[in-house]
């Protein structure tokens, strides 16, 4: 990597630093004519990513900025087309694209490994930003816009539509969600965090056309934005692309976008108020108490590593004093999904609380918090709990990320914040150096006792929330929404109606114009790479365990996993497999109760966790496989910790702490329960495909929507001690019958590493036996499945499922690209633009060999499901071209390729193996993909999408509607209570 960047005559060269533990030089340059900011993280990695953020600031709730992330991406000057956005995402090979509203952020990042690929989207993402539109139609799609019930009749009720409007009705259904925004408005009670940045859905109707456009001329200008690149693309050459394509083109801007700081409370404050409960029932203890402070600035680094360390010491682990005097007490069932420390915005918050209370209990709740923290103030904590707690930030610094977002732009996310609030983002990726100042900080005794006086006890910028049930709310806005709309009904003239009804007309119209794509770059079949990277592991034998290592750049981390085949197991075993996996880390081990385990456990590794893991044949959706697997991360120094940590916990767990065992079912129903939300989608085409394999009806059962339902029946059963203790026994039952299953063993480290790490495996696990016992084998299962679920949501998640086949199957491939080209065809044009909902789609699931339509954040229904229907229709009686085929196939061999990191492509190769997917076998299937037909399309979608094989689930809210009960009671459709 040079020392001494290539410059191009545009910018000016800061500064540049390396920064070791991340194997990452970082470069920070100024636009010299109009202050624009870039960071490039300079990097041996051709996952390339870039990401402009411009810094935006609301006033209000009517969700400004989110809903000009939106538009901005609905067509620009270079690309006058409706939907650059998605049209890119099918023209593509990226492995990221999207765009975020923060509280006071937005940016737009994308990532690919394809050179072409990278350049085609900056151009777009360039144009987009700097020079977008702002279609009047565009907004009154994305944001909202008034029609009538039924478009064309006016004298039918006027209704609220528009894709943000909808998606924030579901994102404020979220409970966690409300409450934050709920205290965030009294933390802030000034400045920009007072107010949503998403948008209310009783405000986002009061923002006009004409202030976004005002928004976006002062806010989406270079002089008030920040460029982040990484990769192997040299920053001179992003520079030369940015001038062209945009910077050329402005003068600096005098504006100075910022968050000012908070004006501070002399006195702690508490308030009151209710979020919608929408659940049948009592809505006994279903209160929220938490408390907020604000500390100091995000961007001084110290500052804020000093605030993260406190937090983590009080709130990391069960042992953590916090913590466990929030899980303990009877005056709540869990901590607040809220605890924790926010640094992303300009000013830390730190939050801590309980849910599952009750309103009188506020006081009590606000006392043990504080009693806990005078504790910490006047007797600190164990040495070692803090020396864990740098242990774990250090393990954080030097783990290589990129399952779920490139490596890069997690990393660019890290330093957003900071650089958002002009602070040092290069400062903020390099901790090494603060890290060695807090390792001399801590060894004061009373460096922890004076963090808790000074950040919290003595801190008077304190609110406590409390927040309750009120079943009535959502009915009051809605009856409040219809009331406004009626209002302003009564006071429309007839032309002003004829206006609503010609705009209707004139947006269905545009949604159903074909736009030319032909004016957007693009790469095709012939840029697809050859082959798929598939890394390889060595197999061994340690006694009778085999052992699978992997050589990977882990940078100094040590990824180790224990795999046990599961045994024939009883129903009632079975059902209890989700709690027995998610307990068995939380629980002692040995003599040591789970207070001293969990504070043993964060001085030795990053994680360790237990999870099942099943699937149906490549060959055979009703033969499955089905593992258990305990795994975990730690420094390369601690491997020999590490694993005897993996075998303790695996042989000597103790299921005797049965009001631990209590806790924890508490605090996972109530995760699972405000999971809904977020996750409607995914649970209704669980439910919908539920009778397809077994491994589908197991999915549904364990995790998915009747997982809930059973959760909490069993929370509220081990409410009585004679049933927790029969609980407890169940779950030794069941690890008794899971020890005795045939084990084998993962390792992925460095290569320099992997020896010793076998030698300690050898040490542990030599003289073990490993005797061939009988597998887990569940009954065939090929059955329709019609349900509704009512649950606690504003908004409606819908999902169809057909049987189809596996991916070795030759209809295999042309199904899994069939997903991708009615969504990009159809569906995202009828579900999303047309429909209003957040999302919609439709994908094979090989595994269980099902094909699934889904929609999410929908505030349709019947309507939704006959356009998955109409999707059909389309596909079979429409002339289709080559391109979109060849657009619906490069998605499939983008996701198909995608990187992750390296311990995560270690463990991908190695579970895919595991279950029948070896390298052959995935190469096959991708060779597959690339030679689908369209004649394939409408063959598989003739055989195997036919309505009468279809099963739907749907996931709504209480107020069930005529219209939908008609439907149910027509279709045989169960209605079932969450």
């Amino acid at each position: 990597m040079p020392t001494t960047p290539q410059q191009h005559p545009a910018f000016e060269l800061i500064r540049s630093q390396a920064i070791g533990s991340l194997n990452i030089t970082v470069e920070e340059y100024h636009h010299k004519k109009t202050g624009a900011v870039h960071y490039h993280m300079a990097a041996d990695n051709d996952e390339n990513v870039f990401l402009v953020a411009l810094r935006t600031v609301p006033h209000d709730s009517t969700g400004v900025a989110h809903i000009l992330e939106h538009t901005a991406l609905c067509g620009s000057e270079k690309f006058p087309v409706r939907d650059p956005f998605f049209m890119m995402i099918r023209r593509s090979l990226n492995t990221f694209m999207n765009a975020f509203t923060s509280s006071d952020w937005t940016a737009y990042p994308f990532a690919s490994q394809n050179r072409k690929d990278f350049n085609n989207l900056l151009e777009v993402y360039l144009d987009a930003v700097f020079f977008s539109r702002l279609d009047e139609l565009d907004f009154a799609q994305e944001g909202h816009r008034i029609e009538f019930a039924e478009a064309d009749n006016s004298e039918s009720d006027l209704v609220y539509k528009g894709v943000v409007f909808n998606e924030m009705k579901g994102a404020m259904s979220s409970v966690p969600s409300t409450l934050w925004q709920t205290l965030c408005k009294y933390l802030y009670p000034t400045n920009t965090y007072h107010y949503n940045s998403g948008g209310e859905p009783a405000d986002i109707p009061d923002l006009s056309y004409q202030e976004l456009k005002d928004f976006y001329r002062s806010h989406y200008h270079p002089s008030n934005a920040i460029f982040m690149t990484f990769g192997d693309i040299p920053a001179a050459e992003h520079h030369a692309r940015f001038e062209e394509q945009a910077l050329k083109r402005f003068e600096a801007l005098d504006i100075h976008i910022h968050v000012p700081p908070e004006k501070r409370y002399l006195a702690p404050l508490r308030v009151q108020e209710s979020y919608a409960f929408n659940e049948e029932g009592s809505s006994d203890n279903k209160t929220h108490v938490v408390m907020g402070w604000l500390f100091g600035e995000s961007a001084d680094l110290q500052g804020m590593l000093r605030a993260q360390l406190l937090a983590s010491v009080l709130l990391d682990n069960s042992a953590s004093p916090l913590q466990q005097a929030l899980e303990t007490t009877d005056l709540g069932s869990a901590p607040s999904p809220l605890c924790g420390l926010e640094d992303s915005m300009r000013e830390l918050t730190f939050v801590c609380g309980l849910e599952g209370t009750e309103a009188r209990h506020a006081e009590a709740v606000e006392q043990l918090i504080l009693d806990t923290l005078q504790e910490v103030a006047d007797n600190g904590v164990p040495q070692s709990q803090v020396e864990a707690v740098l242990h774990q930030l250090e393990l954080h610094q030097r783990e290589v990320g990129g399952d779920s977002y490139p490596f890069g732009l997690q990393l660019i996310l890290t330093a957003m914040g900071s650089a958002t609030h002009r602070g040092d983002p290069i400062a903020l990726l390099n901790l090494d150096p603060v890290l060695e100042q807090l390792h001399e900080d801590i060894k004061d005794p009373n460096f922890i006792k004076q963090l808790a006086q000074d950040l919290l006890l003595n801190n008077p910028h304190r609110v406590t929330l409390v927040m309750t049930p009120d079943q009535d709310l959502a009915q009051r806005r809605d009856v409040a929404e219809a009331t406004r709309l009626a209002a302003i009904k009564a006071q429309l003239q007839e032309q002003d109606k004829q206006k609503i009804i010609d705009q209707a007309k004139i947006l269905a119209d545009r949604q159903q114009q074909k736009d030319d794509e032909s004016i957007l770059p693009k790469v095709g079949l012939d840029d697809v790479p050859e082959d798929i990277n598939i890394v390889d592991g060595v197999e061994s034998l340690i006694g009778e365990l085999p052992l699978t290592s992997y050589a990977q750049g882990t940078n100094g981390l040590v990824y180790q996993q224990i795999i046990i085949e599961l045994p024939p197991l009883s129903d009632e075993l079975l059902a209890i497999m989700p709690y027995y996996t998610s307990n068995l880390t939380e629980l002692g081990i040995g003599d040591q109760d789970y207070l001293s385990t969990q504070s043993h456990q964060a001085t030795v590794c990053g994680s360790i966790n237990a999870y099942s893991t099943l699937r149906g044949s490549p060959d055979d959706e009703q033969a499955i496989k089905s593992y258990f697997v305990l795994s975990s991360k730690a420094l390369a120094r601690n491997q020999l910790a590490q694993a005897q940590l993996m075998q303790d916990t695996l042989l000597d767990v103790r299921f005797d702490e049965l009001p631990r065992l209590r806790e924890l079912m508490s605090q996972q129903r109530a995760r699972r329960d405000q999971s809904v939300s977020n996750n409607g989608h995914s649970l209704a085409m669980t439910a919908a495909s539920s009778g397809m394999s077994p491994q589908a009806a197991l999915s549904h059962k364990l995790s998915g929507l009747q997982g809930i339902q059973t959760l909490k029946g069993l929370d509220q059963a081990n409410q009585d001690e004679a049933t927790l203790a029969a609980y407890g026994q169940q779950l030794q039952a069941l690890h008794q019958l899971i020890l005795a299953g045939k084990k084998q063993l993962l390792l992925i480290a460095e290569a320099d590493k992997l020896t010793e790490c076998q030698q300690t495996l050898t040490q542990l696990w030599g003289q073990h036996t490993n005797p061939g016992l009988a597998t887990l084998q569940l009954p065939a299962i090929r059955e329709q499945r019609k349900q509704i679920w009512v649950a606690n949501t504003q908004v409606n998640f819908c999902a169809k499922a057909y049987p189809t086949v596996t991916s070795n199957h030759p209809d295999g491939a042309a199904l899994t690209v069939l997903g991708g080209f009615l969504r990009n065809g159809y569906l995202h044009r009828v579900i999303r633009e047309q429909g209003g909902a957040y999302g919609g789609g439709a994908s094979q699931d090989n595994n269980i060999a099902a094909f699934k339509f889904y929609s999410y954040r929908d505030p349709r229904i019947v309507e939704t499901l006959n356009d998955f229907d109409a999707a059909i229709d389309w596909l079979l009686n429409t002339e289709h071209d080559e391109e979109h085929l060849e657009q619906a196939i490069l998605g499939v061999i983008s996701s198909l390729d995608k990187p992750s990191s390296p311990a995560g492509e270690a463990k991908t190769a190695f579970h895919n193996t595991l279950f029948d997917r070896t390298p052959a076998q995935r190469r096959a299937f991708r060779s597959n993909v690339l030679k689908v037909t369209l004649e394939d399309l409408k063959r598989v979608t003739a055989n195997y999408l036919k309505p009468e094989l279809a099963s739907l689930a749907i996931v709504t809210h209480q107020g069930t509607s005529d219209q939908l009960k008609e439907f149910a009671q027509q279709q045989q459709v169960e209605i079932i209570t969450l």
